[in-house]
């Protein structure tokens, strides 16, 4: 039995990255000798192992033969007559397919060291076309790397979109890749990734991505309109932040570069919840201020800390009904206008 580090531990050593997380794997081992060794099973679909002292992921080696449709139609083997190199050969890219034993020896039957040196991303084998995400996966490590793919696996992988294979992605993986691609150093790289190989799941974006993951998303929604940008959303199953901001951004881009009045201002910071929400809003400024640099969005900023600092309880005290949102309203624009 002999355990193996393998995929982005050693890749992310060898290009000098912080390493997070190592997983490994054994070989020449069954499940009964790993929980006789004190290592706590946790895997569904394939044998996965945690270490009793170092809680480090510990999987069975394993091959894998596609049996149906999408990232789950897979039957997996995994037994101690199952080589590391079997196991590495079902990996995606060649720079995710190096092993390191516990003495620090590589093990590289893929080439994947000198495609870290050319910065390509090259699938290891035919299998790849198996697992759609794995497209999405590419597009991701291209916006990490900044590496370029290779024209293989780049006509392998417009084949995988034109037989219909990507038909079968599933929502939740599609976001886990784009929203990891999203935050990623070079963003706008992911998206020209896809865009070289037919995958139309989102549109380009017009400008460069910048900020938290609920703004970027937005900075995309920013040019479509309010039923493109609910569909996308709905077809991604985006978190409710992500998507809330991003609907805020699509249905109120013109009122936020043109509004300029005090009754203008006040109605969108009441619209977009600004008051109680100051967080989000502030967030949509953000946003506004990427997507459109020529346009003053201070007089915003400006007019809801003027109107925030009413003090809309106290004048609630004095009131009752209908009456009190009138009177904190002019209260509000009164604040506004003094600002202005």
């Amino acid at each position: 039995m002999k355990a193996y580090v393998v995929g982005g531990a050693v890749r992310d050593e060898l290009l000098g990255l912080p390493v997070k997380d190592r997983d490994w794997v054994v070989v020449g081992a069954t499940p009964e000798e790993m929980v006789a060794k004190g290592f706590k099973p946790v895997g569904k679909d394939f044998p996965v192992f945690l270490h009793p002292a170092s809680k480090e992921e510990y999987a069975l080696a394993r091959t894998e033969r596609k049996s149906g449709k999408g990232y789950k139609g897979f039957t997996v083997h995994a037994a101690p007559d199952v080589t590391l190199e079997d196991d590495l050969r079902r990996r995606d890219l060649t720079i995710n397919a190096i092993a390191k034993d516990e003495n620090g020896r590589l093990i590289d039957p893929f080439g994947g060291q000198e495609d870290l040196r050319r910065g390509v991303l090259r699938h290891v084998s035919a299998a790849f076309a198996e697992d759609p995400v794995r497209i999405l996966r590419i597009a991701r490590f291209a916006a990490r790397f900044s590496f370029s793919v290779d024209p293989k696996t780049l006509a392998l992988m417009r084949e995988m979109v034109r037989s219909g294979e990507t038909d079968h992605l599933v929502a939740e993986r599609v976001w886990q890749e784009f929203s990891k691609g999203l935050m990623e150093e070079h963003p706008e790289r992911m998206f020209q990734v896809l865009e070289s190989t037919g995958l139309k799941l989102l549109p380009k974006p017009k400008g460069k991505l910048s900020g938290g993951l609920a703004v970027r998303f937005a900075l995309i929604a920013w040019p479509l309109e309010e039923k493109e940008v609910e569909a996308l959303c709905k077809r991604l199953r985006a978190p409710n932040e992500v998507r809330e901001l991003a609907m805020l951004a699509s249905g109120y881009r013109d009122q936020l570069k043109h509004a300029k009045k005090p009754e203008e201002l006040l109605d969108l910071l009441k619209r977009t919840d600004a008051f109680r929400r100051p967080e989000r809003f502030a967030q949509l400024l953000e946003v506004a201020r990427v997507a459109a640099p020529k346009s003053d969005f201070n007089r915003l900023e400006k007019a809801r800390a003027a109107a925030a600092a009413v003090d809309a309880g106290a004048i609630a005290g004095k009131g009752a009904g209908k009456d009190i949102a009138r009177r904190v309203d002019a209260a509000r624009l009164e604040a506004i206008r003094s600002a202005s």
